[in-house]
C-alpha cells in the first residue's frame, strides 16, 4: 500500500485527477475523536500503509495539533510525518493532492515527505477579497490607502499570499489582466491592453511560468473574476470549482472572497521534478531525504556546528 497522506479535514481533500490517485486520510480533531478512537485509527492506518505523512498549516487549532503531536507520542512511532506547511488552506488541500498523487509512485517515505516543502514552491495561492481590513498584515502586506478602500462596499482585491505576497485593488468593473512572470512577461504586455475593455487595469499578480491546472472557491463573494479573468491571464490549462475549505474565511479575514490556487496537475512532471534532486539518508532515522531537513524526524541534514551540538547533546529529544 502507498504511503498514507493525510489531512485534518474533509474539505481539505480533492478530487482525485484520476483514477491511479488514493484518496486521503482523515486525521480527526479532538472535538469529533476522543484520544482512544484517535489512537486506534491512526494505528490502523501504519499498520495498512507503513508510514503516514500528514499536514499541519499553522492556521489549524492548537488542540488539533496538540492531538497529533500526542498520538504520535502515546504510539510511539517515528512512521509519523508531520509536516509544517504554511499554506493558505485552498493551497494546503492542492499541495496534499499533489502528495497523493506521488504516493503511488516508486518514491520512499521518506522522500514523500521531504518532497512537501519542495511543492510547495510551486504553489501559487491567492484570493480575490472584498476586504483587506483584517488581512493579517504578517501574510500580506496592507497599506492604510487599501484599508481604507475596503470600507467601499464595491471595493474588490487580488491578493496572493504565496510565493510571492501581491496586493491590488481592481478596477470598477472587476478585473484587469496580468501576465505570467519571468520570461514569460511579454504576454503581460498583450494581456494588460486587453485589460481596458474590462475596467480600470490592475498591477495583478504575476503568475506562474509552467503550466499549471486553477482550483477556486467560492465565499460570499459574488464574482466570476477568477475562472473569467485571472485564469486566461495566467493561461491555466484547465480550471477545477470546489467547496471553499471551512478555514479560509478565518484565514483570509473576511467570508466574502474567492480562493484560488495553481499547482502543477501532471504527475509525470511532479515525478522528474521531485525524481531531480539528490536523495540523501537521514542521520537521525536512516529514512532517505531531499533537501536539507528530513520529514518524518525533522533533523536537519547537515550536523550542527560542534559548540551548538555540544550545547544540545544532552537535552535534545527525537522531533
Amino acid at each position: 500500500m502507498p504511503t498514507a497522506i493525510a489531512v485534518t479535514s474533509a474539505d481539505l481533500v480533492l478530487p482525485a485527477p484520476d483514477r491511479h490517485t488514493p484518496g486521503a486520510a482523515l486525521l480527526h480533531p479532538p472535538e469529533q475523536h476522543d484520544l482512544e478512537a484517535a489512537l486506534a485509527a491512526t494505528s490502523a492506518l501504519l499498520e495498512r500503509h507503513g508510514h503516514v505523512v500528514a499536514l499541519v498549516p499553522p492556521w489549524l487549532p492548537r488542540p488539533t495539533v496538540q492531538r497529533l503531536h500526542t498520538v504520535r507520542a502515546i504510539l510511539e512511532t517515528d512512521r509519523i510525518a508531520l509536516l509544517d506547511i504554511d499554506l493558505p488552506p485552498l493551497g494546503t488541500a492542492l499541495l496534499a493532492r499533489q502528495l497523493r498523487q506521488l504516493s503511488v509512485c516508486d518514491f520512499s517515505p521518506g522522500v514523500i515527505a521531504s518532497a512537501a516543502r519542495l511543492l510547495s514552491h510551486y504553489i501559487f495561492a491567492g484570493a480575490l477579497l472584498g476586504s483587506v481590513a483584517k488581512l493579517d498584515r504578517v501574510r500580506v502586506p496592507v497599506g492604510l490607502g487599501a484599508h481604507a478602500r475596503s470600507w467601499s462596499p464595491s471595493a474588490q482585491f487580488a491578493v496572493l499570499a504565496h510565493p510571492t505576497p501581491h496586493l491590488a485593488r481592481l478596477g470598477s468593473a472587476g478585473g484587469g489582466r496580468g501576465g505570467r512572470g519571468g520570461s514569460h512577461a511579454s504576454h503581460a504586455g498583450s494581456h494588460g491592453s486587453h485589460a481596458g475593455s474590462h475596467g480600470a487595469a490592475a498591477d495583478l499578480p504575476a503568475g506562474p511560468d509552467f503550466a499549471t491546472h486553477l482550483t477556486f472557491a467560492r465565499g460570499q463573494l459574488t464574482s466570476d473574476w477568477v475562472a473569467a479573468e485571472l485564469a486566461p491571464a495566467w493561461q491555466v490549462q484547465g480550471v477545477l470549482e470546489n467547496p471553499l475549505p471551512a478555514a479560509s474565511p478565518a484565514w483570509w479575514g473576511t467570508p466574502k472572497l474567492v480562493e484560488f490556487a495553481a499547482g502543477i496537475p501532471d504527475l509525470s512532471v511532479l515525478y522528474q521534478l521531485v525524481a531531480s534532486v539528490r536523495r540523501e539518508q537521514c542521520r537521525w532515522c536512516g529514512l532517505e531525504l531531499i533537501g536539507d531537513r528530513c520529514g518524518f524526524c525533522a533533523a536537519p541534514l547537515t550536523a550542527p556546528p560542534p559548540s551548538e551540538a555540544a550545547a544540545t547533546s544532552t537535552g535534545r529529544s527525537r522531533p
